[in-house]
């Protein structure tokens, strides 16, 4: 019985496989970048950026059709371009950087919205910005983790100089010159991820495999290689329980991931280690000398 409803999906079904080896690896290269987008305030900018995926994604879906490589190319260029415009925005004109990311967020999920229905109908639309994991097929697999294995190298390259910027900026113009290329790596990084995660769970639902358990994990530790280790367990268990959620329940993968991720981060906001509801409540010791 136990058998049949963990295990046997996966070992009878191939698509199964395919989606959660895709979910895991976006959990393992997501989730890292997660923790800094929370550490460094750009939860915010983060969804700006995925939404910036639409209107090159949809471009190449009036192109080229629903096709792999050519709506890759095409949310990565639109991406760039937008979160590159918004940062110049924010360095060059009064907008602060969330004006900014927001203004670019809007106008991208509306021109985004608007190629799609020049030739598509809503259940393109749909599957643009909700994604479909089950779907993965072994092209898209590939490219998943092709660009996740890529970018969790990147991200070990300059590890420790992005914990020094994201916690001392300062320190890191002084010791090591400008440190804006520490930034523009990192949104890189983003960014890839992000399309990554586009074709498996949509531009709406592609944020939030990568950031809701990184949130969740920073109630329970606060060491940053614990949160990372802790994001990418709570990313990859999440992945695990919605595609078996998805399975039996008949409902949308994608919704389900995000769905018991979510559900993590609540129990983690109301029964966290640190800074929770319950902890706050609990009597506080007081030293005194």
């Amino acid at each position: 019985m136990l058998y049949d409803f963990f295990i046997a999906p996966f070992t009878d079904y191939a698509f199964m496989r395919r989606a959660l080896v895709t979910c895991i690896s976006l959990a393992i290269s997501g989730a890292p970048l997660g923790v800094f987008l929370v550490l460094r305030r750009m939860s915010l900018v983060g969804d700006a950026i995925s939404h910036a995926i639409l209107p090159g994604a949809s471009l190449a879906f009036l192109l080229f059709g629903l096709s792999l490589w050519p709506m890759a190319i095409g949310g990565m260029l639109a991406a760039l371009i937008v979160a590159l415009g918004a940062g110049a925005l924010a360095r060059f004109t009064q907008l602060k950087e969330d004006a900014s990311f927001t203004g670019a967020y809007l106008l991208s999920l509306a021109v985004g919205v608007m190629l799609i229905s020049l030739r598509g109908n809503s259940i393109d639309l749909m599957h643009i910005l909700f994604g479909n994991v089950l779907a993965v097929d072994h092209a898209s697999l590939i490219l998943t983790i092709s660009i996740t294995s890529f970018s969790t190298l990147v991200l070990a390259g300059f590890y420790r100089s992005l914990i020094m910027e994201c916690f001392d900026p300062g320190f890191m113009r002084v010791a090591r010159g400008h440190g804006g290329w520490v930034q523009q790596c990192f949104l890189m990084l983003v960014v890839l991820n992000l399309v990554a995660a586009f074709h498996t769970l949509g531009t709406l639902m592609a944020l939030g495999i990568m950031v809701l358990p990184s949130i969740a994990a920073r109630f329970w530790t606060r060491d940053i290689d614990r949160t990372i280790a802790l994001a990418i367990a709570l990313a990859i268990v999440s992945s695990y329980s919605g595609l078996l959620l998805s399975y039996h329940g008949g409902v949308p993968s994608g919704s389900a991931i995000v769905l018991v991720a979510g559900t993590f981060y609540i129990l983690s906001v109301l029964l966290g280690r640190y800074g929770s509801l319950f902890a706050r409540l609990l009597p506080h010791h007081h030293f005194t000398s």
